[in-house]
């Protein structure tokens, strides 16, 4: 048995595909149908590991758990990894497949790598009932067309019946929703249903005469208009989505009372990786967490965290270029730092990287950490779960509690002298499973280290961790807390009940031919 297919396509980057798709995944699981979503080629530095121990992009993952099935690394064959000076890192089937620049893929690669993405596509139509796709950018990128495998070519390959999304947040929604049909082909034009204006707010009134303008012109109908939403809580596909702080965040920074937010300065990267990992920690109403790009930012911190990279030799470089990593070094004699992933690795004594991977040769770290790295071709990843191996945390007494996350670096960090690792995780790859030192903890445990992705989405380590941060800085406990995996959810219902009061469901659940239960009927 083939699914039946439905594709968001959007006329540029952020237009919404992502969370539409995701809403439509759910949308579909809640009417009783199995339903898997798929991305053909991803480009993000924001990625998951799969159950099968391999990695694809973060917003496929979010999908999978709309839909609420496992995510697998059939929903996104292709992840490019942006690497620097035009090139990425390219992960086919969430395996390291080569770095390439941009013209040496679109022009050579691509159709090399179209036999995977057929056949992953033909792997999930064989197993579910319905498959979302999601394009890239637009459909009507007319100079990278010709080689384009996760638009329409895609829609073609799956028989796709795709609704077009425009976000008028931005402007000019009317003009490049024609402006997008009217570049595709004659019968990829046939193959669009209908538009969907994105991000919406005020008065339908005042847009339904452009509308009704657009319907004539496109001779496609406008399936409706989705609201804008705010502090949704679900992840975006990439930095775009991400701010450097919000008004609550800078007027905390300012407020100096013993019930003020605690204070976490994130360094900002220019390779970040899995920004994604704060989105729990920004949700706090205890928290205020900015993301900081010069000295000036960090000042008044609390809490320094060094997030993930890409290119973590880079992102090292740019930050004593930047003079940040004097300040974190000035931090750290008093307060609390945090490494995730490669901001681990920048926290040890060296980075080793003896094949080349990133540079040649072996490079400093910030020495706040006993630990060493040396970069290896090939990629951890896996998903993991322990305890903390200390019961303490940043000098005060914690309950011990459980940690879930999923590691995706390269290197391998080894121990110095008598250094005590951060926890003891199991961790999953495929059916195999093994136990391991993770991370590393100074003694005080003011300063810690970890290679899990996700740390904080769990909320007992959360908790746990603000707690501690505030006590250490003779903060009053947090009046609030939030159940981040209970928001999550929410908010995924919140999303597809939105969407489906906003969009023609009936319509789109015909193009796939599906009947559609409103919600009077299944409520």
């Amino acid at each position: 048995m083939t699914a039946r297919a439905v594709m968001v396509l959007g006329t540029s980057s952020h237009a919404g595909k992502s969370l539409l798709t995701t809403a439509l995944c759910r949308i579909m699981a809640q009417q009783g149908h199995r339903v898997a979503p798929f991305k053909a080629q991803n480009m993000s530095l924001n990625s998951a590991a799969t159950v099968e121990g391999l990695e694809i992009g973060r917003a496929q993952a979010l999908q999978a758990e709309a839909a609420g099935v496992a995510p697998s690394v059939h929903m996104n064959p292709i992840l490019l990894k942006p690497a620097g000076g035009m090139t990425s890192q390219v992960v086919v089937r969430g395996r390291i497949w080569g770095k390439l620049t941009a013209s040496d893929y679109h022009r050579r690669r691509v159709e090399e790598l179209m036999p995977a993405v057929s056949e992953s596509y033909e792997t999930l139509a064989a197993q579910y009932e319905v498959v979302v796709l999601e394009g890239a950018g637009s459909p009507a990128e007319i100079n990278l067309k010709q080689h384009d495998i996760v638009n329409m070519r895609m829609a073609e390959l799956a028989d796709a019946s795709c609704l077009l999304v425009g976000d008028i947040d931005r402007g000019g929604v009317f003009a490049s929703l024609l402006g997008t049909v009217e570049l595709l082909e004659r019968e990829e034009q046939d193959r669009i249903k209908g538009f969907v204006i994105n991000k919406f707010r005020g008065d339908i009134t005042l847009l339904s005469p452009g509308i009704r303008m657009m319907e004539d012109r496109l001779r496609k109908p406008c399936l409706g208009a989705i609201p804008y939403f705010d502090r949704l809580t679900l992840e975006e596909e990439d930095s775009l989505g991400l701010t450097d702080v919000d008004a609550r965040s800078a007027a905390a920074w300012l407020n100096f009372d013993l019930n003020r937010p605690l204070r976490i300065a994130v360094i900002a990267f220019p390779s970040f990786s899995n920004f994604t990992d704060f989105d729990a920690l920004r949700s706090e109403p205890s928290v205020a967490l900015r993301f900081c790009r010069n000295i000036a930012q960090l000042n008044q911190a609390d809490v320094v965290i060094l997030p993930g990279s890409k290119q973590t030799v880079d992102d090292l470089n740019w930050m004593r270029a930047e003079g940040l990593e004097s300040a974190v070094i000035e931090h750290a004699s008093a307060g609390l730092v945090v490494g995730i992933c490669g901001g681990m690795q920048m926290l040890g004594h060296l980075i080793l990287d003896p094949e080349g991977i990133e540079t040649a040769g072996c490079i400093k770290g910030l020495g706040l950490l006993p630990i060493e790295t040396t970069m290896r071709p090939s990629k951890v990843t896996s998903n993991g779960m322990g305890q903390l191996v200390t019961r303490s945390l940043f000098g005060q007494p914690i309950q011990d509690v459980a940690l879930r996350g999923y590691e995706i670096h390269v290197g391998e960090t080894s121990y110095l002298g008598v250094a005590r690792p951060f926890a003891q995780l199991t961790r999953m790859s495929g059916e195999r499973s093994e136990s391991e030192a993770d991370g590393c903890i100074t003694p005080d445990t003011r300063i810690f280290g970890t290679y899990l992705h996700g740390l904080f989405d769990e909320d007992s380590f959360r908790h746990a961790f603000i707690g501690a941060a505030r006590e250490f800085y003779h903060l009053a406990p947090a009046n609030e807390i939030n159940n981040w995996k209970q928001r999550r959810e929410e908010s995924l219902n919140r999303l597809a009940a939105a969407v489906s009061q906003s969009l023609d469901m009936p319509r789109i659940f015909g193009w796939v031919g599906l009947p559609y239960q409103s919600e009077e009927k299944t409520g």
